[in-house]
C-alpha cells in the first residue's frame, strides 16, 4: 500500500484530497502505472490521472497523454495492464443499470441520499465502478469536454479500449476462467437484463398497477371509448412482462451468434428485428408510465409515485441507449454518447434543488390550480359583486371584532407563554372556520388564493388577448383587495369601539382597560418592527394557502370522501342519503379548513416558537390590529387622539395590510408562474402591460368599471407579441 500515499493526494473537489500541484510530472506518473498492485491503487491512479487533465484545458491534456503512450510502448504496455486489471476488479454493470437511479423508490430516500453524499465523501476502495464514477467525473464542467472530443482523439481512445479489452480477456483465460464470447459487451447484456428486471418490477408493483385500471370512470361512458381504453391498459400490461423475457431472447441470439463463430456487431436479421421489438416494448412502457400523470391530475399527485414514473421512464431510456451500444457495428459513438448521459445523470444527481424542482413541480401547479378552484370566489369583475364582497367582509369584521375581545381575555389569563399561544391559535382557527361557514371573508385570505387564479389566465402568454386578461385579473385582485380590507376594517373598528363605550356606559369601565390600551399602542406603532412583523404575517398567509392546496390534493388522493361515504359505522349513525352528503360536504371545504385553521395556529403559536428561539418574530394582522386600535381608543377616551402615538398606530394599519396581501399574493403568484413554466422575458412583458393599465387607467384597480370603462380597457393595445423563441412549455410539456 505504499504507492497508494503517494498517489491519493489529489482525488477530487469532494473528497478530502487535495488535486495535484504544479509539481505534478505526467510521464514518472504514467511509468508508475504498473506499481499499483491493488484495485484501491489502480482507482486512486486513474482518479488522479483524469484530474489532472480537467486542471487544464482537457481537450489537449487528452492528447497529451495519448501522445505519451503512442510514443513509449512500454509506458502504454503499462498503462493497459492498469486497465485490464482494473476492468476486470469492477462491476461494470452496476455503473450501466445503477448509475443514476435512487436504490429505493421513495422521493425522501433519494434526498437523504443526496444530502449524505454532499456531506460524506466517497471512497475509492469500492467494486463498485457506478460509486467510482462519482470520483472520476465530479465537475460539472466534465461534460463539456466529453462533448468536444473530436473524431481523431476518439479513434486513439478507441484503439487503447480494443488493446485494453483484449489483455482482458487473456488474462481470465490464463486465469482458466470462463471466457465471455460477448467480450466487453457482456456487462451491457448484463446491465440491460437487470434494467429490464427493475422496469418490470415498477410496472407491475401496487402503485402502478392501482391505476391503470381506475381511468374507466365517467368520463368513458361509450363502450368504444371504455374497450379502447381497456385495450391500451392490457398492452401495456403486456409490454410489461414481455420486456425481461426479449431481453433475454436478445442476449441468447447475440451468443449464439459469436460462439457460432459470427462477429459482433453483425448480427443476424432476426437478432435486430427481436431488437426493434424490445424497443416497441420499452416505448409502451414508458407511455403508460406517463400516462399515469393525466390519472395524477385527476385523482391527487403523490410525489413519491411522480419519482417512480420518473425513474422508470428515466430506466427504459438508459436500456435503449445500451442497446444501442450493443447493436452498433462501430460502437464509439454510441458509448460517447452514454459516456456523456452517465456524466450528466451524475451531476443531476448531485443537486438537491433539482430534486425538488424535478419531483414537487406537478405537485405545485396542482395545489396551484386547486387554489385557483377556490380563488374564483374571492375576485370581482362588477359592480354587483363589488357590493357583495363589501358586504362578506363587513361580516367578516364582526366575527374578527369578537375574536379581538377573546384575545385580549387569553392575554390576562395566568398560564404558559406556550399555552396561550395554543389558545390564541384554537381563537384565530375557530373565528376563521365561523368566517368560512357564514361565507363571510377575511380580505387577507384572498391574495394567496386568488394567485393561483391568475396565474391560471398564463396558459399562452404569447397572445395579446392572455396578457390582456391577466391585466385585468390583476385590476379585478386590486378592487377586491380594497373592498375586502375596507369591509374588515369599517366593520371590526366600529364594532370594538362601540363594545368599549358601551362598557363604560354600563360598568364605569370598559372591557380592555387603559394599561392593556397603552401596551397595545407601544406594540402597533409604526416607529417599531411593524412593518417587519407584518410582511412576516404575509408568509404565514401563503404557507396556509399551500398547506390547503397540499390538504385538498392528500383527501383526493387518499379518497378520502369516499371512504366516508361508504364507512359501515358513519351510515348507520347519519343515514346513507345524509352521508353522502356529509362526505360532499368534506370534499367542497375541506380546502378552506385546512386553509383557516392551520393560518388560525401559526399566527397564535408561531410568535411563541420563535421567542422560545430568540428569533424577533412577531404577527400583525390588519384586522386584528385595526380591532386592537380600536380597543385602545375605547379605553383611553377621545384624549388619545391628540398624541401622536396614536396617529403612528393609525397610520400602520393600511401599510400592514398591504405588507400582508402584498407579501403574501407575490409568494403565491411566483409559485403558480413557476408552475406554468412562464420565462422570466414573459414576466417582464407582463409588467409592461400592469404599468401601461396604471398609467391609462388608474381608478381600475380601486373601482369597478363602468360600461364606457369596461371597453376603454378592452381596447388597451397589448404590447408585441414575443418571438416563437421565447415562447414557454405548453402545459403538456
Amino acid at each position: 500500500m505504499g504507492i497508494v500515499s503517494t498517489l491519493m493526494a489529489p482525488l477530487t473537489r469532494q473528497t478530502w484530497w487535495p488535486r495535484p500541484g504544479n509539481g505534478f510530472e505526467l510521464e514518472p506518473f504514467l511509468d508508475a502505472a504498473e506499481r499499483c498492485d491493488c484495485s484501491v491503487e489502480r482507482h486512486v491512479w486513474l482518479i488522479r490521472l483524469i484530474d489532472w487533465i480537467r486542471r487544464g484545458e482537457p481537450l489537449t491534456g487528452t492528447r497529451l497523454v495519448l501522445r505519451q503512450l503512442e510514443q513509449d510502448p512500454a509506458r502504454r504496455a503499462r498503462v493497459v495492464g492498469l486497465l485490464a486489471r482494473f476492468w476486470q476488479d469492477v462491476d461494470v454493470a452496476a455503473l450501466l443499470a445503477d448509475y443514476g437511479f435512487s436504490p429505493r423508490t421513495s422521493f425522501l430516500n433519494e434526498l437523504g441520499e443526496r444530502l449524505r453524499r454532499r456531506m460524506i465523501p466517497l471512497s475509492p476502495e469500492t467494486h463498485d465502478l457506478g460509486m467510482l464514477f462519482h470520483l472520476l467525473f465530479d465537475h460539472p464542467d466534465d461534460l463539456l469536454w466529453l462533448q468536444r472530443l473530436d473524431e481523431d482523439t476518439l479513434a486513439s481512445l478507441g484503439a487503447l479500449w480494443t488493446e485494453v479489452m483484449a489483455l482482458a480477456y487473456a488474462l481470465e483465460e490464463g486465469q482458466e476462467r470462463r471466457r465471455l464470447p460477448l467480450t466487453w459487451r457482456g456487462p451491457f447484456f448484463d446491465g440491460m437484463f437487470y434494467l429490464a428486471t427493475q422496469i418490470r418490477a415498477a410496472g407491475f408493483s401496487t402503485q402502478f398497477r392501482s391505476r391503470m385500471g381506475v381511468r374507466l370512470d365517467a368520463d368513458f361512458e361509450v363502450e368504444l371509448l371504455a374497450a379502447e381504453r381497456r385495450s391500451h391498459d392490457e398492452s401495456v400490461r403486456q409490454a410489461f412482462r414481455q420486456l425481461g423475457h426479449v431481453t433475454e431472447r436478445v442476449h441468447d441470439m447475440a451468443l449464439a451468434h459469436v460462439e457460432a463463430g459470427g462477429t459482433p456487431g453483425k448480427w443476424p436479421a432476426a437478432m435486430l428485428q427481436e431488437a426493434q421489438y424490445l424497443r416497441l416494448l420499452l416505448d409502451r412502457c414508458a407511455e403508460g408510465a406517463r400516462g399515469l400523470h393525466g390519472h395524477l391530475e385527476e385523482h391527487g399527485i403523490s410525489v413519491d409515485l411522480v419519482f417512480q414514473i420518473d425513474q422508470l421512464c428515466e430506466r427504459c431510456r438508459r436500456l435503449e441507449m445500451l442497446l444501442d451500444v450493443v447493436l452498433a457495428p462501430k460502437p464509439g459513438g454510441a458509448i460517447r454518447h452514454l459516456l456523456i448521459e452517465l456524466v450528466t445523470v451524475g451531476v443531476a444527481r448531485r443537486s438537491v434543488r433539482a430534486l425538488f424542482r424535478q419531483h414537487t413541480s406537478q405537485l405545485a401547479r396542482k395545489v396551484a390550480e386547486r387554489s385557483a378552484a377556490s380563488g374564483e370566489h374571492y375576485i370581482t369583475r362588477d359592480w354587483p359583486e363589488y357590493r357583495r364582497m363589501l358586504r362578506s367582509a363587513a361580516g367578516g369584521g364582526a366575527v374578527m371584532a369578537a375574536t379581538t375581545f377573546i384575545k385580549f381575555g387569553i392575554g390576562a389569563l395566568a398560564a404558559s407563554p406556550f399555552w396561550l399561544g395554543m389558545a390564541a391559535g384554537l381563537n384565530y382557527a375557530l373565528s376563521f372556520v365561523a368566517v368560512q361557514l357564514l361565507h363571510f371573508t377575511v380580505a387577507t385570505k384572498q391574495p394567496a388564493m386568488t394567485a393561483p387564479a391568475m396565474a391560471a389566465k398564463l396558459a399562452d402568454v404569447q397572445a395579446d388577448e392572455a396578457v390582456e386578461g391577466f391585466v385585468d385579473e390583476v385590476a379585478n385582485l386590486m378592487r377586491s383587495q380594497v373592498a375586502g380590507i375596507v369591509g374588515n376594517m369599517v366593520a371590526v373598528a366600529p364594532l370594538v369601539l362601540g363594545v368599549q363605550w358601551l362598557a363604560w356606559w354600563l360598568g364605569g369601565a370598559p372591557v380592555v382597560d387603559q394599561e392593556t390600551a397603552r401596551h397595545v399602542l407601544e406594540k402597533m406603532t409604526l416607529l417599531g418592527p411593524t412593518l417587519f412583523y407584518a410582511a412576516f404575517t404575509g408568509v404565514l398567509l401563503f404557507s396556509s394557502s399551500m398547506i390547503a392546496g397540499w390538504a385538498e390534493n392528500a383527501f383526493v388522493l387518499h379518497q378520502m370522501d369516499s371512504a366516508m361515504q361508504w364507512n359501515p359505522r358513519i351510515r348507520a349513525w347519519l343515514g346513507v342519503a345524509r352521508t353522502a352528503k356529509w362526505a360532499r360536504w368534506w370534499r367542497q371545504n375541506i380546502s378552506g379548513l385546512a386553509a383557516n385553521v392551520s393560518l388560525g395556529f401559526m399566527l397564535g403559536v408561531v410568535p411563541v416558537i420563535a421567542s422560545f428561539l430568540a428569533l424577533p418574530l412577531d404577527v400583525r394582522h390588519v384586522t386584528l390590529s385595526t380591532g386592537q386600535v380600536a380597543a385602545a381608543l375605547g379605553a383611553l377616551g377621545t384624549d388619545v387622539l391628540r398624541e401622536p402615538g396614536f396617529w403612528w398606530c393609525v397610520v400602520a394599519l393600511p401599510l400592514t395590510g398591504m405588507l400582508n396581501v402584498g407579501v403574501s399574493f407575490v409568494m403565491a403568484l411566483r409559485v403558480a408562474i413557476r408552475s406554468r413554466g412562464v420565462k422570466v422575458k414573459d414576466r417582464a412583458r407582463l409588467n409592461a402591460a400592469i404599468w401601461t393599465r396604471v398609467r391609462r387607467h388608474p381608478l381600475s384597480f380601486f373601482l369597478p368599471p363602468s360600461g364606457a370603462g369596461a371597453a376603454a380597457e378592452a381596447s388597451t393595445p397589448a404590447l408585441p407579441s414575443p418571438s416563437a423563441d421565447d415562447a414557454p412549455p405548453s402545459d403538456k410539456s
